[in-house]
């Protein structure tokens, strides 16, 4: 039985490049629910980290941590701070195969392929998004190529941009290393110039600063290098409400809309619709004050709507806490390489 407070985490079992990463691999509901993780607590005990080395540490980035702890400070968190660390997602819609990127959501998923006797599982880590005025294509295409050290050729309208915003002049190519923003690692999509890449700037993941391309933490893409099969296919959608069930029960989470896809932001119509397409054991019976509160700001953890279901402020107070002591990532971990904590 899954509940709000608990999940089965499971060791993935395959040797992974980075054996201290915190890698969010769930076996998925076997009994109608579609939401995976448990949201956790913890308190900052050692000094110099900010809520981004907590989010590079558990697996999350810079969007879901500030929206999940808008009374703490990002950068100096007091000694002692309580923090949410949102690991708790509604699996994107149907059908679980290969990759799944959902954009507001700043989020992939990758569904592995069933083992015989074994639960089927997915793989979920975070994406920094294509900043205002560029978007990632949506739909359907297959992982084309895997790149190790790749090269990047900034494109005339990327090298404008940059010299309008700089007054820098980008050079024509950037080779390999660890400062090349395509990173040490690429994914190529079938998308015309959309990778699936590292950054040579990992504190700004979970921000909006690619241009159309979608980041990974180092480590994480050094993961996914060894996960992800040549064509599996990739599906990219643009869901920044979503409805799941977690204990037989509705949930609702919404995300903060990604305007260039000119989509209105969510209302009840679509709350309605998004409800009534739950499996039966979903319900019907819903709190539409509950609904409204996950309208009117993003929310990142799932919300039960159901009448007389715990509150999120609830949930979140009766999680047990524990204590955050991992020395910060320090300032030479922004780079494409994996980080040494993580080797």
């Amino acid at each position: 039985m899954h509940s709000l407070f608990s999940c089965r985490l499971t060791v993935l079992a395959l040797a992974l490049a980075c054996a201290g990463a915190q890698a969010q691999v769930f076996d998925l509901p076997e009994n109608g629910d579609t939401v995976v993780g448990a949201p956790q607590a913890v308190t900052v005990e050692a000094e110099g980290n900010t809520l981004l080395d907590l989010a590079r540490h558990y697996g999350t980035g810079f969007m879901e941590m500030t929206e999940a702890n808008p009374a703490v400070d990002m950068w100096t968190p007091e000694a002692h701070a309580r923090v949410v660390v949102p690991t708790q997602y509604v699996l994107p819609p149907k059908p679980w195969q290969g990759v799944v990127v959902n954009i507001p959501q700043r989020r992939l998923f990758y569904f592995l392929p069933p083992k015989k006797g074994q639960p089927r599982q997915v793989y979920t880590v975070p994406l920094g998004i294509a900043r205002e005025g560029w978007s990632t294509p949506l739909g359907e295409t297959r992982l084309v190529a895997k790149i190790q050290d790749p090269g990047w050729t900034p494109p005339d309208s990327i090298k404008a941009e940059h010299f309008e915003r700089d007054g820098e002049v980008l050079p024509n190519y950037v080779p390999p290393g660890e400062d090349n923003p395509m990173g040490m690692l690429a994914f190529q999509t079938g998308f015309k110039s959309i990778f699936i890449h590292g950054t040579n700037k990992p504190w700004g993941l979970g921000t909006r600063a690619s241009h159309g391309c979608l980041h990974l933490y180092p480590e994480n893409a050094a993961e996914l290098m060894k996960l992800l099969p040549r064509g599996v296919p990739i599906r990219i959608i643009n869901q920044p409400l979503m409805a799941g069930v977690l204990d037989g029960k509705p949930v609702l989470v919404s995300y903060p809309v990604v305007g260039e896809y000119e989509q209105a932001a969510p209302d009840r119509e679509q709350a309605q619709a998004l409800l009534d397409a739950l499996p039966d054991k979903g319900g019907r019976d819903v709190d539409w004050q509950r609904v409204d509160a996950v309208l009117a700001k993003p929310t990142v953890l799932p919300l039960a709507v159901s009448p007389g279901a715990p509150t999120s402020g609830e949930i979140i107070e009766s999680l047990p806490v524990q204590a955050y002591t991992e020395p910060p990532y320090g300032e030479d971990a922004n780079k494409a390489r994996v980080p040494l904590r993580k080797q």
